[in-house]
């Protein structure tokens, strides 16, 4: 997903990752606020329009279960937070997964019945999953 938003704008990951650009100005209290629409210069439609890109390149592949579970969402740093807990977990389910997929990388055996290239697919998926979780394997 991140390389192909990054293909689109490079700016755009940013955007999913730490939340969307700001067009603030100052309340009667001194308090900054979201700018309106007549209160925008070039610069803040600008800014608009990334955070619109960046939101509709997070949706545009998104199935129906999946949309469903972001539609209450407003920006993309929600929708992605969103969709990584959904598929990733929290983080102790995450530590937990990884000490899981750990414990079978250390006991990975080749199964009876099966291929060097069935072994070879089945120790790469692991060794990719724990790459994905931050868990390195050494040599």
């Amino acid at each position: 997903m991140r390389d192909h938003i990054q293909g689109e704008d490079y700016e755009l990951w940013d955007i999913v990752t730490d939340g969307p650009l700001a067009s603030l100005k100052k309340s009667a209290e001194g308090v900054d606020v979201p700018k309106t629409r007549a209160d925008c210069n070039v610069e803040d439609l600008k800014k608009r329009e990334k955070n619109a890109k960046a939101k509709k390149w997070l949706v545009y592949g998104l199935g129906l279960d999946e949309y469903s579970r972001i539609q209450g969402c407003s920006t993309t740093k929600q929708i992605w937070d969103t969709l990584q807990v959904a598929h990733e977990g929290t983080t102790h389910v995450k530590r937990s997964r990884g000490t899981l997929l750990y414990s079978h990388n250390e006991n990975f055996v080749m199964k009876d019945g099966k291929t060097i290239q069935e072994m070879y697919t089945r120790f790469t998926t692991l060794t990719n999953e724990l790459k994905s979780l931050g868990r390195i394997i050494p040599e």
